[in-house]
């Protein structure tokens, strides 16, 4: 990461007749980074990408990406740019394939086949690369929405809940996906209701609450918001999850027989 900021926003407002959905959010996105926007449903977080992305006009206040305003330099901002949204955007009747030439001729890459076959795979998609889209499980799409994101090579990548209606095993898959990319040196910028999603891949994280930034920074400094933990002896037992993947064999190497782990005490430490 370098303290360049990729995305810049300041008082950004923003309302729906007379509901006001963001009211004077500030935040700053370093270059190269993974940023996580949290909040609950109706916070604003998809309003905000909607706008950085030039889909929406604000109603005050400003927003750079890639150091282009989003009012008055749309053009540029969007050559900086992708977006891949709650829901995969690939074409179900063609192949793999197909879909990453086709958006590869659309951008007007050099060596569109090249490229498709480059990013089947560095997605783990080359042996379905030649199977129609509509076969692919929910994590497969994702992985190929993101991989069509990524043609032309943008310096922001937007992911507004992209694990939204995914498996847990599929969640996976997009998560090491995500890190992937932030080993590459692209900034992220990844909006989610799942507090455990942020925690496992963001650099840093911010909550939007009723319009407005509340809290902004890493996950340690966001612990040290609460005040000191006590140590305690607790059982911890197994998440559902966390169970659902060791049965099915997707446990990361926590179980190699597919039973359920076992519950096992633990003891908390402090937070800070």
């Amino acid at each position: 990461m370098t303290t360049t900021q990729a995305i810049e926003i300041t008082e950004l407002t923003k309302s729906y007749g007379e509901t006001a959905v963001l009211q004077g959010v500030d935040l700053s996105v370093p270059a190269g980074s993974v940023f996580a926007l949290l909040g609950s449903n109706g916070a604003g977080k998809t309003t905000i990408v909607r706008i950085l992305s030039t889909l929406l006009t604000s109603d005050s206040g400003s927003a750079l990406v890639n150091g282009h305003d989003v009012a008055s330099d749309a053009a540029r901002v969007r050559e900086s740019i992708s977006l891949t949204g709650q829901f995969a955007a690939v074409d179900e009747i063609l192949t793999g394939r197909e879909n990453l030439v086709l958006v590869a001729q659309l951008r007007r890459v050099a060596d569109p086949g090249r490229v498709a076959d480059d990013l089947l795979a560095q997605f783990g998609l080359t042996e379905a690369g030649g199977r129609r889209a509509g076969t692919y499980s929910g994590g497969m799409k994702r992985r190929l929405d993101i991989a069509m994101s990524l043609i032309g090579d943008p310096a922001v990548l937007f992911l507004d809940e992209p694990t939204t209606g995914l498996d847990p095993q599929s969640r996976l898959e997009v998560w090491k996906t995500v890190q992937a990319l932030a080993g590459r040196g692209t900034t992220v910028l990844l909006t989610t209701q799942y507090l455990d999603e942020a925690e496992h891949l963001a650099d840093r994280i911010a909550i939007l609450h009723e319009g407005r930034i509340i809290a902004d920074g890493s996950l340690a400094e966001l612990k040290a918001l609460l005040p000191p933990t006590e140590i305690e002896y607790v059982e911890k037992q197994p998440t559902l999850e966390e169970i659902f993947l060791a049965v099915i064999g997707h446990d990361r190497g926590a179980a190699t027989s597919g039973a359920a782990p076992s519950p096992t005490t633990t003891a908390t430490t402090p937070a800070n």
